[in-house]
Protein backbone atom coordinates (compact mmCIF):
# COMPACT_ATOMS: atom_id res chain seq x y z
CA UNK A 1 0.00 0.00 0.00
CA UNK A 2 0.96 3.46 -1.21
CA UNK A 3 1.74 6.24 1.68
CA UNK A 4 2.21 9.59 1.32
CA UNK A 5 3.75 12.26 3.19
CA UNK A 6 3.87 15.89 2.12
CA UNK A 7 6.09 18.32 3.49
CA UNK A 8 7.80 22.38 2.85
CA UNK A 9 3.89 24.01 3.76
CA UNK A 10 4.15 27.18 6.05
CA UNK A 11 3.55 30.59 6.31
CA UNK A 12 4.78 33.11 3.49
CA UNK A 13 3.99 36.61 2.51
CA UNK A 14 2.52 37.25 -1.17
CA UNK A 15 4.81 37.61 -3.68
CA UNK A 16 7.14 34.68 -2.32
CA UNK A 17 8.12 31.13 -2.98
CA UNK A 18 7.74 27.49 -1.30
CA UNK A 19 8.94 24.20 -2.27
CA UNK A 20 6.27 21.54 -1.28
CA UNK A 21 8.14 17.75 -1.28
CA UNK A 22 5.51 14.84 -1.31
CA UNK A 23 7.50 11.23 -0.42
CA UNK A 24 5.41 8.08 -1.65
CA UNK A 25 6.48 4.63 -0.21
CA UNK A 26 5.09 1.22 -0.88
CA UNK A 27 6.31 0.41 -4.51
CA UNK A 28 5.53 1.56 -7.95
CA UNK A 29 5.68 5.12 -7.79
CA UNK A 30 7.41 5.29 -11.73
CA UNK A 31 3.91 3.76 -13.17
CA UNK A 32 1.78 6.38 -11.67
CA UNK A 33 0.39 9.94 -12.56
CA UNK A 34 1.15 12.34 -9.67
CA UNK A 35 -0.75 15.17 -8.97
CA UNK A 36 -0.99 17.93 -6.35
CA UNK A 37 -4.37 19.10 -4.52
CA UNK A 38 -5.38 21.69 -2.52
CA UNK A 39 -8.32 22.73 -0.03
CA UNK A 40 -9.26 25.53 1.19
CA UNK A 41 -11.49 25.47 4.45
CA UNK A 42 -14.98 25.24 3.37
CA UNK A 43 -13.93 24.04 0.18
CA UNK A 44 -13.54 21.58 -2.08
CA UNK A 45 -10.24 19.66 -2.36
CA UNK A 46 -9.13 20.62 -6.49
CA UNK A 47 -6.33 19.79 -8.90
CA UNK A 48 -4.01 21.83 -9.08
CA UNK A 49 -1.06 20.19 -10.90
CA UNK A 50 0.38 16.81 -12.16
CA UNK A 51 2.73 14.90 -13.61
CA UNK A 52 2.37 12.03 -16.17
CA UNK A 53 4.58 8.75 -16.11
CA UNK A 54 6.10 10.19 -18.41
CA UNK A 55 6.97 13.53 -17.25
CA UNK A 56 4.06 16.23 -19.08
CA UNK A 57 2.88 18.34 -17.10
CA UNK A 58 -0.67 19.77 -16.45
CA UNK A 59 -1.95 23.10 -14.68
CA UNK A 60 -5.06 25.06 -13.32
CA UNK A 61 -5.45 28.15 -14.91
CA UNK A 62 -5.48 29.47 -11.60
CA UNK A 63 -1.25 28.52 -11.03
CA UNK A 64 -0.80 28.41 -14.63
CA UNK A 65 3.19 30.27 -14.53
CA UNK A 66 3.64 30.03 -11.45
CA UNK A 67 3.60 26.57 -9.74
CA UNK A 68 5.83 23.95 -11.74
CA UNK A 69 5.47 20.36 -10.38
CA UNK A 70 8.28 18.00 -11.16
CA UNK A 71 9.62 13.94 -10.06
CA UNK A 72 12.15 12.25 -9.52
CA UNK A 73 11.81 8.52 -10.45
CA UNK A 74 15.09 7.64 -7.92
CA UNK A 75 13.65 9.16 -5.07
CA UNK A 76 9.97 8.45 -5.08
CA UNK A 77 9.04 12.18 -4.68
CA UNK A 78 7.23 14.62 -6.22
CA UNK A 79 7.84 18.51 -5.92
CA UNK A 80 5.41 21.35 -6.52
CA UNK A 81 7.41 24.38 -6.82
CA UNK A 82 5.48 27.73 -6.32
CA UNK A 83 6.19 31.05 -6.72
CA UNK A 84 4.26 34.44 -6.69
CA UNK A 85 2.20 33.13 -4.52
CA UNK A 86 -1.04 35.04 -3.81
CA UNK A 87 -3.56 34.77 -0.41
CA UNK A 88 -6.07 33.11 -2.23
CA UNK A 89 -3.11 30.07 -2.92
CA UNK A 90 -3.70 29.44 0.86
CA UNK A 91 -4.66 25.61 1.32
CA UNK A 92 -3.70 22.47 2.99
CA UNK A 93 -2.15 20.58 -0.65
CA UNK A 94 -1.93 17.32 -1.10
CA UNK A 95 -0.43 14.87 -3.57
CA UNK A 96 -2.00 11.41 -5.05
CA UNK A 97 -2.16 9.63 -8.22
CA UNK A 98 -5.46 11.07 -10.01
CA UNK A 99 -5.90 7.44 -11.19
CA UNK A 100 -4.70 5.17 -8.69
CA UNK A 101 -6.37 7.25 -5.35
CA UNK A 102 -4.15 6.07 -2.68
CA UNK A 103 -5.11 6.84 1.32
CA UNK A 104 -4.46 10.15 1.24
CA UNK A 105 -1.67 11.88 3.74
CA UNK A 106 -1.73 14.43 5.73
CA UNK A 107 -1.50 17.26 3.62
CA UNK A 108 0.99 20.15 4.57
CA UNK A 109 -0.67 23.58 5.23
CA UNK A 110 0.41 26.66 3.34
CA UNK A 111 -0.96 30.19 4.25
CA UNK A 112 -0.19 33.20 2.04
CA UNK A 113 -0.37 36.48 4.40
CA UNK A 114 1.18 39.45 4.98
Amino acid sequence: QVQLVESGGGLVQPGGSLRLSCAASGGGFNVYDWAWFRQAPGKRRDLVASISSGGSTKYADSVKGRFTTSRDNAKNTVTLQMNSLKSEDTAVYYCNSPSARHSWGQGTQVTVSS
